[in-house]
């Protein structure tokens, strides 16, 4: 069984449409999503319509959970705040009753799925190093651990353990909409379910017509800006 597993769309119509039409042509057993559908893009609505019927699973981030419940946006950043504030007020009911009734973790094959962290999911903490990802491992069961969060690619294993077939896995599969490793071509990761493999993708999408329509809905154009140097 392969997962193709994306993460971090905030909006992007562009850069989502680009992923799943890759995602299309390799024949993908199932997409799952880790989160932050919503938040920072111009096309929020289009987003959560594409991954509802598109996900096999997704859970929930901390923008969606923003986008739905303004009370979550107390320790945003501003332009995080401004920009959860826009969603909140265009998001369809619909829209906000699918990410109301998404979980915050879930198990697939050998593989727990969390957004940012697997532990207190709803704290929303970062896994930026190695020793931030030591004090977690021991909150999942599974060989891998699947986050997003930090919009930055990346892995981190379990060196403390000693047998090999019993190590751990934290892979962070990076940013459909908002990469910040730098690096602008969107990221996700397909899971190979047999060979227990993980393979990173990234891939370049039509930034130019993202920004001109953060531009035109009135966010802020920092948010349109960085897309063109993945910061």
């Amino acid at each position: 069984m392969r997962y193709a597993i994306i993460s971090d769309i905030n909006g992007n119509l562009e850069a989502l449409t680009t992923a799943l039409n890759y995602i299309e042509e390799l024949e993908i057993d199932h997409i799952v999503c880790l989160g932050d559908i919503v938040g920072y893009g111009p096309n929020p609505n289009e987003c959560v319509d594409l991954v509802r019927t598109k996900c096999l699973f997704t859970v929930k981030g901390n923008h969606d959970a923003a986008a739905v419940d303004l009370m979550e946006t107390i320790h945003m950043n501003k332009l995080a705040r401004e920009a959860a504030i826009w969603t909140h007020e265009r998001l369809t009911p619909q829209a906000k009753q699918y990410i109301l009734q998404l979980s915050l973790k879930v198990t697939i094959e050998n593989a727990t799925l969390v957004h940012a962290s697997p532990h207190i999911p709803e704290n929303w903490d970062y896994i930026f190093t190695g020793f931030d990802a030591e004090h977690v491992f021991s909150h999942f069961e599974t060989p891998f651990c699947f986050i997003g969060h930090s919009h930055r690619p990346g892995e981190f294993t379990n060196n403390s353990t000693k047998s090999a077939n019993k190590k751990k896995r934290i892979i962070n599969v990076g940013s459909i909409g908002q990469p910040r490793d730098r690096n602008p071509k969107l990221s996700f990761g397909i899971y190979d379910t047999e060979s227990l493999s993980y393979e990173n993708i990234r891939l370049s999408y039509d930034v130019e017509i993202t920004a001109n329509k953060i531009h035109m809905a009135g966010l802020p154009n920092e948010l349109a800006e960085r897309l063109y140097y993945g910061l």
